[in-house]
């Protein structure tokens, strides 16, 4: 017996109905109206099972478990959007006055012996000055990337 049962009354079948026809919204949101169509276990429903519509729709079981799971307990809007993350997946090596400490060393002159800055060289630097703990030279690539700074 599942936990969280798909039973969508007449408005909402026609609010996703005129959400598919209409197709001007994330294509997201047209899976996630077909799946929950198809998951409809109510008079009006095929009652498709889990597996049915995640072979159908080539999504993840846990997908359509969680696409229910978010209709039953938050409601349609909710189950039509994705899932916010709580949090970012991670905290950002560099913030303003890092980034700014960053532009600042690549735009100063080089070390003895060197003509221009490295990525590397400059990743090495910050942690020596104590800018950050540690920084891969990908993410300095990134944040001078993002800043439209040239090393020249």
């Amino acid at each position: 017996m599942k936990k969280y049962v798909v039973e969508l009354t007449s408005e909402e079948r026609r609010q996703l109905e005129e959400l598919i026809k209409k197709g001007k919204v994330g294509g997201y949101k047209i899976r996630h109206a077909q799946m929950l169509l198809k998951a409809d276990q109510g008079k009006e429903g095929p009652g498709w099972h889990d597996k049915q519509i995640a072979d159908a729709f080539g999504a993840h079981l846990t997908t359509v478990e969680s696409l229910r799971k978010r209709l039953v307990e938050q409601g349609l809007d909710a189950a039509l959007q994705r899932k916010k993350q709580a949090c970012p997946p991670r905290e950002r090596k560099l913030d303003g006055d890092g980034e700014a400490r960053l532009i600042a060393l690549a735009c100063s002159k080089p070390p003895e012996g060197r003509n221009e800055w490295t990525l590397r060289l400059l990743a090495d630097r910050l942690v020596e000055l104590s800018v950050v703990d540690s920084i891969s030279h990908m993410t300095v690539s990134r944040t001078l990337k993002k800043t439209s700074s040239s090393l020249g």
